[in-house]
Formats: C-alpha cells, sequence, structure tokens
C-alpha cells in the first residue's frame, strides 16, 4: 500500500520557472504538470502503467482537490502474486506547504486514514496515510521558498515505511526530516528534475515486487533515462537510496 501527495504545478504560488497557463494552474487538475498531463500521476499510471481505478467513499482531506486509489496485481520475486494498492491525492498548487506538511507528518507514522473501497471492491479497506507502507511526493520542492519546523516528530509506534521523493534536490532538503520520522529514505534526488510519473510508477513496481532500495534505485534511474535521453550515468547519479 502506496500513498502519494501530488503538489500540482502553479506558476502563481510556487518559485518554479513558470510554465504554459494550461499547464501551471494549479486549481485545475486536468491537464496539469504532474498529475493531468500526458506524464502526471493520474493519466500516465492509468493509460500506460497498467493501474486500475477503484471506486471509494469518504472525504478528501482540505486542500486536495482529487482522489485517485489505484490497484494492480503485483508479481513477487518469488513468484507470489498480490494485489497492490495507491492513493493518490492532488493537492492544490497553492497548499503546497501543505502537502509538504501532510507528506512528511505521513512518512512518521501521523495522519493514519482508512479508505472504504465500493463497487466491484466492495469490502476492501485500505491503511492509507500515516498507515501506509510507503509514502510518496511528487512536484515543486517546496522547502526552496518555506521552512519546515525541525520538530516535526513521529507519531508512536511508527511501523518502518519507505519514502520516495521526487522533487529537485530533495536528498539535501528532506533527508533529516525523513530520518528523524523513522522513515527509510527509499529514493530521493542529488539535483534537478522533471519529477514525472514514469519514475514513480517504475519504483513502485520495483518496491511492490520486493525488490532491494539498490534495485529500486537502477529501476527508477532506466526510466528516468529512457524518457529523458540524459544517459545512464547521469541518471543514476541523480537518484539517492538509503541502504
Amino acid at each position: 500500500m502506496a500513498h502519494v501527495v501530488v503538489a500540482l504545478c502553479d506558476n502563481l504560488h510556487q518559485g518554479i520557472q513558470p510554465v504554459p497557463d494550461f499547464l501551471g494552474k494549479g486549481d485545475d487538475p486536468d491537464g496539469i504538470l504532474y498529475w493531468g498531463a500526458m506524464f502526471g500521476v493520474r493519466y500516465s499510471l492509468v493509460k500506460k502503467g497498467g493501474w486500475r481505478k477503484v471506486a471509494h467513499d469518504g472525504p478528501k482531506p482540505e486542500g486536495v482537490l482529487e482522489r485517485l486509489i489505484l490497484r494492480r496485481t503485483t508479481v513477487r520475486a518469488d513468484g507470489a502474486t498480490a494485489q497492490a494498492f495507491i492513493v493518490a491525492d492532488a493537492w492544490e498548487g497553492r497548499r503546497i506547504q501543505a502537502a509538504t506538511r501532510a507528506f512528511l507528518t505521513m512518512a512518521g507514522g501521523g495522519a493514519k486514514e482508512t479508505i472504504q473501497a465500493r463497487g466491484e471492491d466492495d469490502g476492501i479497506s485500505l491503511a492509507a496515510g500515516g498507515s501506509a507502507h510507503l509514502v510518496a511526493y511528487v512536484g515543486h520542492n517546496g522547502l526552496m521558498d518555506f521552512s519546515m519546523p525541525a520538530g516535526l516528530k513521529p507519531e508512536p509506534p511508527n511501523p518502518a515505511k519507505s519514502a520516495i521523493l521526487l522533487a529537485c534536490k530533495s536528498k539535501s532538503y528532506f533527508e533529516d526530516f525523513l530520518n528523524r520520522s523513522g522513515a527509510h529514505p527509499l529514493l530521493l534526488t542529488n539535483g534537478l528534475m522533471a519529477p514525472e510519473a514514469y519514475t514513480l510508477d517504475s519504483a513502485l513496481k520495483s518496491w511492490l515486487a520486493g525488490e532491494d532500495a539498490a534495485q529500486t534505485h537502477e529501476a527508477a534511474a532506466q526510466a528516468y533515462h529512457r524518457h529523458q535521453e540524459c544517459g545512464i550515468r547521469g541518471a543514476r547519479w541523480l537518484f539517492h537510496h538509503a541502504l
């Protein structure tokens, strides 16, 4: 089970190099970078990644414009199969600070949620938020623009969870927060990057298959190189994982 926080691209409220208006309207998930655009989480994981939407009940957190539940059958290294689920939240661009705090809170085991699936998946309860096994963030690195309280602490008991942070230079800005939270920094970044969903998809599939951190790092690097044509050595340098 993975919970993904996506901060929608926003020309007005984020310290980014401006993008075309239709890609950077942070209050409109459709067609926007990191969510509805071709390499966004909603479009890419469903259209290209083989994930299937799951109907669900319950309110969205304040600031979340759209919540997506996805599932797919995963084959692990030992040949066993299992159903894997993702909860992905599209946060309004101007609320990037709240989105960042939500991610860090989840990484520390807080903001636990139970989401009830319905329709053909009726009866499935999903342990989301701080109860998820993996938490991820996709979007602009907001800590380049604002600060988070250094006193953010894990919520005990905090079972070990993995964290993926696809944003520019996320290692130097977020690693200390993750270490204090008790989360395992599965995939961070050393430099500037495009936080697009093909990297997230490849990393998640590796992790869900039971591969180790080094294999997940390689899966992310290979995906990034394929799409960005940046050279595999550069892609491997871009991503960082803790042992």
